[in-house]
Order: structure tokens, then C-alpha cells, then sequence
């Protein structure tokens, strides 16, 4: 039986669903807090002991489209997944299927937590990839074959890596397959009020096949609570047939 923590979708979100910046001051204030709620070590509320981005939002927070520096006649790895640190205080989680994180370190700060590196891979990285993060001292699980099997992603970093609460923090198509999944409990929005209209910029949940399907879905509030700036706190649970 897989095992699996309890799952928050945790982001901030313009009026119109936006999740990229805008260079707004209401926009700073309400990232701010978001980071408050989650990760400042004196302000968080949520408990958690990891988060999960996708390779998109890694790359244009932690990695910047940075290229691995891979040895492609590197010595076969053993099969398996790759643990450095099984009991840190926090981890930073990325799906990177393939593998084309340029990491260069195996740490990162935010929200004033340091978090370890997990990545999560298939079978589609490569050798050099994986022996790239093994010279790094990175942790990577394998999860699935071809595409990702997120319910399996869930049950190693339980079981590998005793979490017990996660966030996951985006893209909009990684929410939403986890949702569409059943794998999420709860889903958190500091809400800015702020909207630009834009049809074009990623939203909090976007479907994208073959990973999920556009579907109706619902939810029921748990809270609500007004915070500085005229920002919004909302947290719903997932209503689950």
C-alpha cells in the first residue's frame, strides 16, 4: 500500500487566477506573505517539511536555465534512487522528468528556510544526469517510466524522506495534475488584489495533456482571513468522490 503526506497546493494568485509577477506593490506585499505563512521559520503556520515546483518554476526561480554540466562518458550509476539527507529540517522538491536542471548546489534558501534538493526523475534521464547530481550531492527518486507517477512520487518522499506535510507551489499544470490525481487535501491562496487581464499568462490550475484533463471540480472553505494590503487568505479542501 502506498503511503502519503498531506498535500497543500499553496500559491498567491492575482483577482483574475495569475500566479506571475506584476510589478505592483500590492503584488511584493502578498508574496511576502505567502512566504510568511509557509516558510519564514517565526511566521509559518502550515508545517511543512517540503515543497514541490515543477522544472518551469524551478528554472525561473532557482536555476535560472542554467545547463548541467554533464560527463557524457561518466560510469554507469547504480539503478535506484540516490538519498544524501533523509532527515533535513527542510526540502526543496523538483519534478524534472528528464532532467535538465543546471543546478550548481545542492541547498537553497527561501523564505529564510534551507531546504535540501530533491529531484524527481523517470527513466527518461540519463545516465550522465543522474551522475551529475550524484557529483553534486544532490537526492533524486525515480517515479515512473516514461511520465511521471506522481502518487508514487508521494509515497518516497514519505517513506524515503519522512514527510509528512508538503506544499506544492506550482506551475498551474503541476497543480492541476495533482489534483486531478487526488493527491491533493487542501489548496491555499494569498490572494493580491491585483489582475491584468492577461489571457495568456499561466493561471493556478491549467490542464495540459496527457498529464491531466480539463474537468470541473470543487471545493469546500475551510477559511478566510483578511491580511495586510487588502490581501486575501483562502484555504479550501478538496472535495473527493
Amino acid at each position: 500500500m502506498r503511503m502519503k503526506p498531506y498535500v497543500i497546493v499553496h500559491t498567491h494568485t492575482s483577482l483574475d487566477g495569475k500566479i506571475n509577477s506584476m510589478k505592483l506593490p500590492e503584488f511584493y506585499s502578498a508574496s511576502q506573505q505567502y512566504q510568511e505563512i509557509a516558510l519564514h521559520p517565526d511566521t509559518q503556520v502550515l508545517d511543512i517539511k517540503g515543497y514541490l515546483n515543477g522544472r518551469v518554476t524551478t528554472d525561473d526561480n532557482m536555476t535560472h536555465y542554467q545547463k548541467p554540466e554533464l560527463d557524457e562518458n561518466a560510469e554507469a550509476v547504480p539503478a535506484g534512487d540516490y538519498i544524501v539527507n533523509d532527515h533535513a529540517d527542510m526540502y526543496y522538491v523538483s519534478i524534472d522528468p528528464s532532467g535538465r536542471l543546471g543546478w550548481t548546489v545542492n541547498a537553497v534558501d527561501y523564505g529564510k528556510r534551507h531546504a535540501h534538493i530533491i529531484e524527481v526523475l523517470t527513466e527518461r534521464a540519463s545516465n550522465a544526469y543522474k551522475a551529475f547530481l550524484r557529483k553534486m550531492k544532490i537526492s533524486y527518486i525515480i517515479a515512473g517510466k516514461d511520465t511521471l507517477d506522481n502518487e508514487l512520487v508521494l509515497d518516497k518522499l514519505y517513506t524515503l524522506f519522512h514527510m509528512d506535510r508538503i506544499m506544492i507551489g506550482g506551475g498551474g499544470t503541476l497543480n492541476w495534475a495533482f489534483l486531478q490525481n487526488g493527491l491533493v487535501d487542501e489548496v491555499s491562496i494569498v490572494m493580491a488584489p491585483i489582475a491584468n487581464g492577461d489571457p495568456d499568462m499561466p493561471t493556478l490550475f491549467m490542464a495540459k495533456e496527457p498529464l491531466s484533463q480539463i474537468a470541473p471540480m470543487s471545493f469546500s472553505l475551510m477559511d478566510v482571513k483578511p491580511l495586510k494590503d487588502s490581501t486575501v487568505w483562502l484555504r479550501y479542501k478538496v472535495n473527493k468522490e
